[in-house]
């Protein structure tokens, strides 16, 4: 059969190396899937393809070996997924019954943030839903990932975005017993943040990434937390030119911030990409631009609170495979 491989491809079906065949992809914002829609996923599965799934990397589903005369059939089936996980989420679908309108930006992935984990300081599945609505559907190739705490189970620092809940630590010194079980606990798993002087806990602010783990740990409650915030960090990626993580471009900032430069980071790419290019990633694009234009485009119209920073330089790294001169 005649296909047009592009239309194919941003209605969220593969070209696979079967030339008959395709694969579907299912988003799940947020890694969040209520399980009655397991059994919908179970019957394309079993009545168009080979009976099995594929999990993603980023929290969707990959169902293989579907007939591509099958896509229309299936995209109806998709409907009542796409009215629950995007369109009553805030998201603009014209046709849910047409499936998805792109692929390009892909699902946005979190941790299972502070439904479940007591570290995560923050509901990551409601921002996910939240990035959602405001990037999607997009046809630029970006990867946002979500994550409750400074652990990053989501591995937020391989993404174009990657977003680290923070929360203020508030010391009531009067509650404090001196045992510095939050010292020694600082340093010992996180930044080395508090120190212990004069029978008090002093933090450092610039060292203090938000992680939490003096509230955790303190016996008295003598640390409570206070404001949610957020770090983000920038243009991680693999791939095959200078693979690297991401860096922190912007910390204890709100959530409307956070949003907003999600918003803006598609201005950006509009305007600066390599349109010779079948798709560039957003991470060669500020390779090419620098990072203050990135930050001139992304920051644009938002107003940050007043303790947020901002990184006025980053050293990306990573590596180039011809420095690898130790290889032989």
């Amino acid at each position: 059969m005649s296909l047009n491989t592009k239309k194919v491809m941003k209605n969220a079906w593969r070209i696979t190396k079967h030339r008959d065949l395709t694969c579907l992809r299912i988003r799940v914002p947020g890694g969040h899937l209520p399980v009655k829609f397991l059994p919908l996923v179970q019957e394309i599965a079993e009545r168009y393809g080979n009976g099995t799934v594929h999990l993603t990397t980023r929290q969707g589903f990959e169902v293989p070996d579907i007939p591509f005369s099958k896509m229309a059939e299936i995209n109806a089936l998709l409907v009542p997924l796409l009215q629950e996980l995007e369109i009553d989420k805030g998201v603009s679908l014209t046709d849910p019954s047409l499936g998805y309108p792109a692929a390009g930006t892909r699902n946005v992935s979190a941790c299972i943030g502070n439904r479940v984990c007591p570290n995560a300081v923050f509901d990551t599945t409601s921002l996910a839903w939240d990035v959602e609505k405001t990037i999607y559907p997009n046809d630029p190739h970006v990867k946002i990932a979500i994550t409750g705490c400074p652990n990053d189970c989501i591995k937020a620092h391989m993404q174009d975005i990657g977003i680290i809940g923070q929360v203020e630590p508030l010391y009531e010194s009067y509650r404090c017993i001196g045992c510095q079980a939050c010292v020694k606990n600082c340093q010992k798993v996180s930044t080395g943040a508090l120190t212990f002087d004069n029978y008090r806990v002093k933090r450092d602010p610039k060292r203090c990434i938000g992680c939490g783990e003096c509230v955790l740990k303190c016996p008295t409650a003598a640390w409570t937390r206070g404001g949610q915030y957020f770090r983000v960090v920038i243009m991680g990626r693999t791939g095959k030119k200078n693979p690297r993580i991401a860096r922190s471009f912007l910390e204890w900032v709100d959530r409307e911030t956070v949003l907003k430069v999600c918003a803006n980071l598609y201005s950006y790419i509009d305007k600066y990409i390599d349109r010779t290019l079948p798709k560039e990633h957003v991470g060669y694009i500020v390779d090419r631009t620098g990072l203050n234009i990135f930050k001139e485009e992304v920051l644009k119209d938002v107003i940050l609170p007043p303790q947020a920073r901002v990184a006025s330089f980053i050293d990306f790294g990573g590596y180039m495979y011809d420095r690898n001169i130790h290889l032989e």
